[in-house]
């Protein structure tokens, strides 16, 4: 249930930065199917991929006190998008660098807001009460 309750907050964070950056465009006649397949080419993207890009930008990311993981996010959402396009047939398309720069800003704190209101697993358990 959590799984889709994230699937549902990324893909409008993805709305949203599709709404407010130029160049972040969604292409597809049924809109919500695309915005959909792209929430999940990032979420394969984020689990698979942007490990790795970490691990290989780990000297640039401690030289810019985290700041290159901006450029990180940037790259990720610059691949899904291009990744919901060849896959899926997505019509949700990043036009470049700086598009995807600003787009990855918007959705991290679009995500980051929404999920303020899904309790944690802890609280979760902490709710239940035996008596």
């Amino acid at each position: 249930m959590k799984l889709l309750l994230r699937w549902l907050i990324t893909a409008i964070a993805l709305v949203a930065a599709a709404n407010l950056v130029p160049g972040i465009e969604i292409r597809d006649q049924s809109g919500w199917v695309a915005v959909l397949l792209m929430a999940v080419a990032l979420g394969l993207v984020n689990a698979f991929i942007r490990p790795l890009l970490v691990l290989l930008s780990c000297p640039l990311v401690l030289l810019t006190l985290g700041l290159f993981l901006l450029v990180v996010n940037a790259l990720c959402l610059w691949l899904a998008s291009w990744l919901a396009t060849v896959l899926f047939g997505a019509g949700f398309v990043v036009d470049g660098f700086w598009p995807a720069f600003f787009g990855s800003i918007v959705v991290s704190i679009v995500s980051f807001l929404l999920s303020l209101f899904i309790p944690d697993d802890k609280e979760e358990r902490e709710q239940v009460t035996y008596g």
